[in-house]
């Protein structure tokens, strides 16, 4: 074994120090998929996704070549380790994998350029954190309108820390908005035990 110092850059993910706090980022790894992507324009939005979108299966032309949108979905499902706030709009485009089409990739598109505007935003782990465990969580009745299972969403902190989140779908299809908070709040006090 050897000392190499301290860890700054590993697969993809860069980190930093100083005296209050560590910080986990992917900023060359985000500037890398953007140049991927083959985005050259400066534009940015404001969002990943606008919510009162609904993708289906069948929307738009099939795309002739998939590769490119498989691989940028899978480098995003690998960039929400420090940006939980693509979470939930990776896991939509997700879903398309299989067969994408056009519409797909351009929410896709819009994640990325959404991406560039958010750059340099980075997780932050404070050394003086109290060491008090949040959860939170949340549901959207009915939100895909072909199954109609809700996606859910939780989050834990460790003090300020966010040290866990998820967003998935739900196995099974709730009868009411309640129904819904229920077995997302389940789902997320699961993860505890």
């Amino acid at each position: 074994m050897k000392d190499v110092g301290h860890l700054s850059y590993f697969l993809g993910l860069e980190i930093a120090f100083d005296k209050s706090s560590y910080y986990l980022s992917q900023t060359k790894y985000a500037t890398d998929l953007i140049s991927r992507a083959g985005i050259t324009d400066t534009k940015v939005v404001n969002t990943p996704f606008n919510s009162t979108e609904h993708l289906a299966a069948t929307d738009g032309t099939p795309l002739s070549d998939e590769t490119l949108y498989r691989q940028l979905v899978g480098s995003l499902i690998y960039l929400t380790i420090t940006r939980p706030n693509i979470a939930y709009v990776v896991h939509i485009v997700s879903q398309f994998i299989s067969s994408p089409r056009a519409t797909h990739f351009f929410v896709v598109l819009r994640i990325l350029r959404y991406i560039r505007g958010t750059l340099f935003h980075e997780l932050n782990f404070a050394h003086s954190s109290p060491l008090e465990l949040r959860a939170y969580s949340n549901a959207d009745w009915v939100g895909d309108s072909i199954d109609r299972r809700s996606t859910i969403g939780y989050c834990f902190f460790l003090g300020t820390s966010l040290i866990s989140w998820r967003s998935k779908k739900q196995t099974v299809v709730s009868r009411s908005s309640t129904e819904s908070e229920y077995r997302a709040l389940i789902d997320t006090t699961s993860k505890l035990l």
